[in-house]
């Protein structure tokens, strides 16, 4: 294999780099004075925060708060109204479409339906971002994508279809297709959505173990409560009436010392659910 597919080639053993651990609390993605409209309809504004390198970060809040439309700023699905988006020292939202392209590399996306061709098998839809961004020869497309799927529990299940395995596994697949190309950064949307809660649960664990191996920044969009307080290492809460973010912090500590009775209300009501979650 030539030197340039070397460099194309995703890491096949799932471990962590050197760099990443090294660079472990740096800041990775930095929002500073975000503002979201929809003409002149304002979503969030003033929204600044930092996401730190191998943090699992939550974006939390009501329905309707802008979660999701926070996280499509966050990758350029959506331009912000005002405000900026840097992933490390580079400024995202000032870069233009080539760089912004090579900068997304960096990116896995998990979409709250999963987003799998039906027509193609679990191997092919991993395969996909693999044939789009490497140099790799077919076979070695073939063997990424079922590491890829065994990585998150899918061993044997390569040549099946959407249609033919159930709910969380195909959240898995799409996860699968998300660490294709081994991303710095996973951007998941409502991972659990649609999901039972001992699925949930498993989904969770997925999550733990995809930081732990790919050292990878996880920003993960959710309103299920068990989850964030369960794998949070830090979080924001969006305020839909405010329309801003009232709160920052690990989540367990905001359910501890937050005085903002609207994020009581909303963390004090996770710690029932996270309960009965466990209990059962």
């Amino acid at each position: 294999m030539s030197s340039e597919s070397e460099a194309a080639r995703p890491a096949a053993t799932g471990n962590a780099t050197a760099g990443n651990r090294a660079a472990a609390g740096e800041a990775h993605i930095t929002v500073r004075n975000l503002t979201m409209a929809y003409g002149e309809f304002v979503v969030m504004h003033d929204l600044n925060f930092v996401v730190r390198r191998g943090e699992i970060f939550i974006i939390m809040g009501g329905s309707g708060s802008g979660k999701s439309t926070l996280l499509r700023n966050l990758m350029g699905l959506e331009e912000p109204a005002a405000g900026e988006v840097l992933y490390g020292r580079e400024n995202f939202t000032q870069a233009g479409a080539e760089q912004r392209k090579v900068m997304l590399r960096r990116c896995g996306v998990l979409y709250q339906n999963g987003a799998l061709w039906s027509s193609m098998t679990l191997r092919e839809n991993v395969a996909l971002p693999l044939a789009q961004f490497t140099d790799l020869a077919e076979e070695e497309i073939r063997e990424v994508a079922g590491f890829k799927l065994a990585l998150v529990g899918l061993k044997n299940f390569e040549e099946s279809y959407p249609a033919e395995i159930s709910g969380g596994m195909q959240k898995r697949a799409a996860v699968a297709r998300a660490i294709a190309l081994d991303p710095e950064m996973l951007f998941f949307d409502e991972p659990s959505a649609g999901l039972d809660p001992v699925t949930s649960s498993l989904l969770d664990e997925l999550i733990l173990e995809l930081r732990a191996n790919l050292g990878a920044t996880v920003v993960v969009v959710t309103h299920e409560l068990a989850s964030i307080l369960e794998i949070g290492d830090n979080s924001v809460f969006l305020d839909g009436e405010s329309k801003t973010m009232i709160a920052q912090g690990k989540p367990k500590e905001l359910l501890a010392r937050c005085a903002d009775e609207r994020v009581q209300r909303f963390l004090t009501r996770g710690r029932s659910v996270a309960g009965a979650s466990h209990a059962g």
